[in-house]
């Protein structure tokens, strides 16, 4: 098996039907376990759509995505579907929490999906509510709860399956910075405490900065590679 949990080659996504919109244009990148790396670019540079593809919410045009040393673009919908809820959670900027359920059902939603038993759904959903500092919200519902502790429970959500791939797609981006800060800690410490590959879209650069990886999109095209190499400053490749 490959020693990366992702390798892309040659990815290539084309919209359009006579008007042609390269949004993705040969990109190649190779993603370590453990990682907690970040996509920036501006705005239309292409970051949310190789996120969709990573996350195997859309199909690229050409090239190829291995995910633990399997082809996800040669799979069938029913095997794409499989590998998604096993191996990826997914954390949005609005935390698209159901508005009926309080913040346990809510976590337990994906457990009770995948055909786990109510009783076990409920411990691992607690536990895992209580590990993001939720242990005295079991009970709320959205409406009872900030911002910021919405989207703890979106991140507690996005983590019960175990999966190996975390995707963030502007996970703090309608947090206030404080709040922002806070939500980014957790998902270092997550992200170390669980050894998850963490791959987070962001427009805060201040963010990326504290990851261990930047990857600079511009135009469809990657135009930087960063490595994060601590306090001896960083290394650019």
């Amino acid at each position: 098996m490959s020693e990366f949990i992702i390798s892309i080659k040659d990815l290539t996504k084309v919209y359009g039907d006579g008007v042609e919109v390269r949004a993705l244009d040969g990109v190649s990148l190779d993603i370590e376990p453990g990682e907690i790396l970040a996509i920036v670019g501006p705005s239309g540079s292409g970051k949310s759509t190789l996120l969709n593809l990573i996350g195997i919410l859309d199909t690229p045009t050409s090239g190829t995505i291995l995910i633990k040393g399997q082809d996800v673009t040669r799979m069938s919908e029913i095997e794409r579907a499989r590998m998604r809820n096993r191996e990826l959670g997914f954390i949005f900027q609005y935390h698209h929490l159901l508005p009926e359920f309080n913040a346990i059902e809510n976590v337990m939603m994906p457990l009770l999906i995948s055909g786990m038993g109510y009783t076990r759904a409920k411990e691992m959903a607690r536990d895992l509510l209580i590990e993001v500092g939720l242990g005295d919200r079991l009970s709320h519902r959205p409406n009872q709860l900030s911002g910021g502790q919405n989207q703890r429970v979106a991140i507690a959500r996005a983590l019960v399956n175990d999966p190996s791939i975390v995707i963030g797609d502007e996970p703090t981006g309608n947090l206030d910075t404080k709040t922002s800060d806070s939500i980014y800690e957790l998902l270092r410490r997550l992200n170390r405490e669980h050894n998850q590959t963490f791959i987070l879209v962001t427009h805060e650069e201040q963010m990326a900065a504290k990851t261990d990886r930047i990857i600079r999109i511009v135009d469809g095209r990657i135009a930087g590679d960063t490595r994060i190499a601590g306090a001896g400053g960083v290394d650019s490749r």
